[in-house]
């Protein structure tokens, strides 16, 4: 399970030593959770980051009937893939879930699955970390009669407790996103036995062992992000990519005080992932404009910090960031407490040099009682190198349990959930994730002969039909490889970089129908789910923002500076389906 969990679980050889005194009557539980947390991690370096479920399906003879994990968001859920594998074997039977469903579409998809199939009892590994979709699921499930136990609440041991530790692990970006308002961060950094990351003359390659490195491309691929400083792009002119032949992509972050960059680097190819540059408000206009030419994001901060930076990519919606800096970045980022992390890969060289660089920078520190010591320290061998990582923060505690909205208006009723006149959505695990265009509601649209084909979500359809009409057989083979994309994310991908690096299969009156498309799209969605419908025209009376802040068309921006063409279109719908319901009820009082 060391290599399955990757950056998060614990690799071969730790501090910690398990106890022999095993609770007889946990121990057939706790080996279904911990194949849970293993299936969950699957999709690992295939999708962007995103909260990891899996569920297991245990009869009560002790075989597994199903399992399933949830592969990207807006896909298919855990509990509903492991309920289809297992069929009849699903009666009277357990299923074990890593971490308690989050029903972010108003659906209960993952607790209707489970009833229907006739489970009789759920244990879940940990409750879900985000505050309106804690204890949901769990409540759903046994007012229809299910038996949940949750570990650590219902179950305890010491097993139960290592058990429990796993579960919180395999999830600890969103549990960091949940307590702190920023991605969850590792550093990583290859140093000699000497701990210089270069030579005097800066040169660097290679360090590590080529073993060594394939872990770092497995660490990337399990990131939203990767940060270098400008040092680093001037010094090594990386490319800061996952290399692993397809799949997720992390997207590239310099930051830059001065924005003192190389017009030509490795970095500004966007052809495969886009870079985004983080500068000090107003440093080097005409750079900027360089940057942009070349398809490069800028972002202006006007204090340029490392927690300013991981606050505005919380925003963004990023759950992990890999830290790739040197030693002044590094300092600061540990300084300013937005580092969680360190994987330090110790290669058995010495290299010496009184002006190498050591990996971390000055940190104000003259004593050795006031070093960082690391917690839950875990080494382990790589080729003939040494990984030695752990945590700089404690993991934070989901306990006690923090009241959902909902629970907080059953105490006090004059606190009235979303009463706020603005409504944010964005990610498909936000309180109004169903407004997403990745959530996971296949809708049925009309093609140019009027035959109806079956989309998987919104962005499977809006991606492909920016290839609609060309003819060319590249845009309709686009077109049936977007459809069959297994996630939202991918199909985004696929068209997202077909359009960069192939333009002209797109269709030339692209920008003058995109938005009629996707009002189609969204028409069509909340049109056939009453349970959507019923989403959007609750929210009557505010004002809804997808908040984006780096899609300036789409999304709100990230101070109210974009188009918010979604929100729009979802209040326009709004709008039209509340016309329709007042032109019913006339009716109807007409008729009588």
């Amino acid at each position: 399970m060391a290599l399955s969990l990757g950056a998060y679980a614990p690799p071969l050889i730790c501090k910690a030593t398990a106890a022999n005194n095993h609770s007889h009557r946990h121990v057939h539980d706790v080996a279904y959770i911990r194949r849970a947390v293993e299936i969950a991690d699957k999709s690992a370096g295939f999708t962007s980051p995103h909260p990891n479920f899996g569920c297991v399906i245990a009869t009560p003879s002790g075989d597994v009937a199903g399992e399933g994990y949830l592969y990207a968001q807006g896909t298919k859920p855990a509990e509903i893939q492991a309920v289809e594998a297992g069929g009849e074997h699903c009666r009277g039977a357990t299923a074990y879930l890593n971490m308690e469903p989050g029903d972010c579409h108003g659906d209960h998809t993952a607790v209707s699955a489970l009833v229907q199939a006739g489970i009789k009892r759920v244990v879940v590994g940990i409750r879900h970390p985000l505050q309106h979709l804690r204890g949901n699921s769990i409540r759903a499930l046994r007012s229809q009669g299910l038996h949940v136990e949750v570990l650590g609440e219902d179950m305890q041991s010491k097993i139960v407790e290592e058990a429990r530790k796993s579960c919180l692990l395999v999830n600890l970006p969103l549990i960091h996103r949940a307590t702190s308002r920023v991605p969850f961060s590792v550093l990583k950094y290859a140093m000699t036995l000497d701990g210089k990351i270069a030579a005097s003359s800066g040169h660097a390659a290679w360090i590590s062992s080529k073993m060594s490195r394939n872990r770092v491309f497995e660490l990337r691929g399990r990131s939203d992000a990767i940060i270098v400083g400008g040092n680093t792009v001037r010094r090594d002119n990386p490319r800061l990519t996952a290399r692993h032949g397809g799949g997720h992509m992390p997207i590239r972050i310099v930051m830059t005080q001065t924005l003192d960059l190389p017009e030509e680097a490795n970095l500004w190819d966007m052809s495969e992932v886009s870079t985004i540059v983080v500068t000090q408000r107003g440093a080097r206009r005409s750079f900027q404009k360089l940057l942009a030419s070349k398809g490069v994001e800028v972002v202006e901060f006007d204090i340029l910090n490392p927690r300013e930076v991981m606050e505005y990519f919380h925003d963004r919606g990023y759950l992990s960031i890999l830290w790739e800096c040197g030693g002044t970045l590094a300092a600061s980022a540990i300084s300013s407490g937005v580092i969680h992390k360190v994987f330090a890969f110790v290669a058995p060289k010495i290299i010496g040099g009184k002006y190498a660089p050591s990996p971390v920078g000055e940190l104000g520190m003259v004593e050795m009682s006031q070093a960082l010591d690391l917690i839950d320290v875990c080494y382990e061998q790589v080729g003939p190198d040494m990984l030695i990582s752990g945590f700089l923060q404690p993991m934070p505690d989901l306990t006690p349990i923090i009241p959902s909205e909902d629970e907080t208006f059953a105490i006090d009723p004059t606190v009235t959930p979303y009463e706020s006149s603005i409504i944010f959505f964005y990610k498909t695990w936000d309180p109004y994730g169903a407004f997403s265009n990745f959530s996971p509601h296949p809708i049925q649209m009309p093609d140019d002969n009027g035959n109806y084909a079956t989309w998987p979500s919104v962005e499977h359809y809006y991606q492909a039909n920016k290839f609609v009409g060309v003819n060319d057989p590249v845009a309709r083979n686009c077109i049936e490889k977007i459809k069959s994309a297994k996630s939202p994310e991918e199909a985004a991908r696929m068209g997202r970089s077909i359009q960069r690096g192939q333009p002209a299969l797109v269709r030339s009156d692209w920008d003058s129908v995109k938005i009629d498309v996707m009002y189609r799209a969204l028409k069509c969605k909340f049109s056939i789910y009453p349970h959507l419908n019923s989403l959007l025209l609750s929210t009557a009376g505010s004002v809804l923002v997808e908040a984006s802040p780096h899609d300036l068309f789409w999304g709100g921006g990230r101070e109210g500076e974009g188009l918010n063409y979604l929100g729009r279109l979802l209040m326009q719908l709004r709008s039209e389906f509340l016309g329709e319901a007042s032109t019913s009820s006339e009716n109807t009082c007409l008729a009588l």
